[in-house]
């Protein structure tokens, strides 16, 4: 199981304490390999790109308005985190259905 996020984003963590057998992906020192990327926005569509964040509100009109893969792909922290791949499925964020579907109470 792969969790991609950062190492400082405090979710991430709290996901990481309750999935021990995890392993922390940074998306910033290492990015999101294209095919998960590819497969997690085919999944989740916009909700992919975490418009809270500081990143999101330091861009520009004209920056917003490009594809939301190119954005994630210039700044890695623009993607909602945390992004968890199993062995078959994809999960997005911290919630508690993710947990209920991870086996974590």
């Amino acid at each position: 199981m792969i969790l991609y996020g950062l190492k400082n984003c405090d979710t991430c963590r709290k996901a990481l304490k309750k999935l021990p057998d995890c392993q922390l992906s940074d998306v910033r020192a290492e990015g999101v390999p294209e095919t998960v990327l590819t497969d997690a926005f085919a999944q989740f569509g916009d909700r992919l790109l975490n418009t809270r964040s500081t990143t999101w509100r330091g861009l520009s009109a004209e920056d917003r308005d490009r594809p939301p893969l190119e954005l994630i792909g210039e700044h890695p922290a623009l993607m909602k985190r945390p992004l968890i791949k199993t062995e078959d499925a994809l999960y997005l964020g911290w919630d508690k259905s993710t947990q209920a579907a991870l086996g974590v109470a």
